[in-house]
């Protein structure tokens, strides 16, 4: 499980984030809107804890854009602004859950837990992410650091069943049955052709590198380093 803590505040941030890593959680922190956003963009968090206040980017600036990015991921909004209007605008930004500060770390340990058990229970998620390449399964567009890739249906399919395996080795035979449903005879080099043309489209015009080879087994799709 990995958490995204967005706060401006050192100690609390620091605070929150032991209080997550106790539970078991990787934890990131952002100092700022612009950062939170950017690493929100990055990686799929199990969580968001988000801070109204925050330099160069609100929260709920924040909060809009991550839902409007990753609809499924559970936010958290934390502030010190506890009247009734200030809930009703986090929660309509698209938070899940409310907080004022201060609060006391086993309810907020409570709130993280139970948004994590209501997120787990959705079932697949529409969109599919790996760094900032994103996979809309209901429009079925892809596209990388906001900009469109077009793939045929069979690559398309492939990038689909990489995603869902994100971070796990997938041998040649596994993929031919999933992507192809068929069973081939002979050898044949028909997974890494189109891993090659996958590869250019999705790959060769970024900085990143997200689809791997790991030679003697097969391919793997996983998260860029920080």
């Amino acid at each position: 499980m990995r958490a995204l803590v967005v706060e401006d505040e050192p100690q609390v941030a620091a605070f929150i984030a032991d209080e997550l890593r106790l539970a078991g959680f990787t934890v990131d922190v952002a100092t700022d809107g612009l950062q939170g956003e950017r690493l929100a963009s990055q990686f799929p968090y199990t969580i968001v804890l988000l801070d109204w206040m925050l330099p160069k980017r609100s929260g709920i600036e924040v909060c809009k854009a991550l839902r409007a990015a990753r609809p499924g991921v559970p936010i958290l909004m934390l502030t010190a602004l506890d009247g009734i209007e200030e809930q009703i605008k986090g929660l309509g930004a698209g938070a899940d859950d409310y907080l004022p500060k201060p609060f006391d770390p086993k309810l907020l340990m409570a709130r993280v837990q139970a948004l994590v058990r209501r997120a787990q229970g959705r079932g697949p998620e529409r969109v599919l992410h790996c760094g900032d390449l994103v996979l809309d399964r209901d429009a079925r567009t892809v596209n990388r650091a906001g900009r469109p890739i077009q793939l045929t249906a069979r690559e398309y399919a492939l990038l689909h069943f990489l995603l869902e395996r994100k971070g796990k080795v997938t041998e040649r035979g596994e993929i031919l049955d999933h992507v192809w449903d068929v069973t081939f005879e002979t050898e044949t080099n028909l997974v890494d052709v189109y891993i090659n043309m996958l590869r250019k489209k999705v790959d060769k015009p970024f900085g990143n590198k997200l689809i791997h080879t790991v030679t003697g087994m097969g391919y793997v799709i996983r998260e860029p380093a920080i």
